[in-house]
């Protein structure tokens, strides 16, 4: 008796937090400060926040995700109602900003680190995703919705590395193709078009539980994938590594899609107009800008991306590439 007094204490104290509704989590957003200008500051436990932000914080960052932009920092202030994550399952959500609540649901899941979910109502970033109860579900950036798995096993663990077994996936109407290569992965045992049956012996259902399974993985275990290829049935046996920065771009025939991962091994990505839009950590050391705009490979011209794929994939040793920036014309040599 005494025991079934607590349980209902306990929901109807659940039953309170949830009362406000979606309003009163915007205001929750509103006094916790969790929206600053175009980055996302959520206080969680212990005095900390979870940061969403397309640039490094100034603040002390306790560990980073450079995949997904997010980081954890201290916060000397602190909230006193920090932000929980939703582990159950939600009737419904909203995405928060400080001046709406829309409830909606998401319409497609998150797919790997650089396919984002997608909400059913048109939101602008920056803004939360949420239940009733203001418990997290997600976090809107400008590429999509970080999804609360994501962003769980980034607070829970340590190693905030993902695993890479070769190749990257899509759904069709039926099955799980491998629609991407990894060119980090040698002797890459997976061909574009693999239809993935299962991994280590559960059935794959869909793309999205399949590549958050791989991407969590602990790097260094050994996997066995079925697939099926050329109406053939074959197991592969594949050892997680470490993922590397590079992002897994969509081509309509997936060993091409492969050789644009070449350029990304030096740490750049460019735009359409062969910009410098990204550098990694690594590759800061050859003194580069974003903006800065490649001419040359190797003393050839290039005029768009597909003539700098082919050069790159071309290239076996090292690389000259010739940049331009404010009308000033300078080599660099990439290892």
């Amino acid at each position: 008796m005494f025991r079934l007094f607590i349980i209902l204490n306990l929901f109807v104290a659940a039953l309170l937090a949830c009362e406000g509704g979606y309003d009163s989590c915007k205001q929750k957003v509103i006094d916790s400060n969790t929206i600053v200008e175009q980055s996302i500051e959520i206080p969680i436990e212990e005095n900390q926040r979870l940061i969403f932000s397309e640039k490094t914080p100034s603040c002390t960052v306790i560990k980073s995700d450079p995949f997904l932009g997010l980081y954890l920092v201290e916060d000397a202030v602190g909230f006193e109602y920090p932000f929980k994550i939703n582990v159950g399952i939600s009737s419904g959500v909203a995405a928060i900003n400080k001046t709406s609540a829309q409830e909606g649901k998401i319409i497609k899941k998150q797919i790997g680190l650089t396919s984002l979910a997608q909400f059913s109502k048109k939101i602008s970033s920056p803004a939360i995703i949420t239940n009733s109860c203001c418990s997290l579900e997600g976090i809107v950036t400008p590429k999509g919705i970080i999804e609360k798995e994501y962003i769980e096993r980034f607070l829970s663990t340590e190693d905030t590395n993902y695993a890479d077994i070769g190749m990257s996936v899509s759904d069709t109407k039926a099955d799980v193709i491998v629609d991407a290569l990894s060119p980090f992965v040698k002797n890459n045992p997976f061909k574009g078009g693999d239809t993935i049956l299962s991994l280590d012996g559960n059935k794959v259902k869909n793309s999205a539980t399949l590549m958050r399974e791989i991407l969590f993985a602990k790097i260094g275990s050994s996997h066995k994938v079925e697939i099926k290829r050329d109406s053939k049935i074959v197991t592969i046996e594949v050892v997680a590594q470490k993922r590397e920065i590079g992002e897994f771009k969509k081509f309509a025939n997936p060993e091409e899609k492969a050789k644009v991962q070449k350029n990304e091994k030096y740490g750049f990505e460019f735009d359409k107009n062969l910009k410098i839009v990204k550098i990694s950590e690594k590759s800061k050391k050859y003194g580069l800008k974003l903006g800065d705009k490649l001419l040359q490979t190797n003393g050839v011209a290039i005029k768009n991306q597909q003539e700098l794929l082919k050069k790159v994939s071309d290239s076996k040793d090292g690389t000259t590439l010739l940049f331009e920036r404010d009308n000033f014309q300078f080599f660099v040599n990439i290892n």
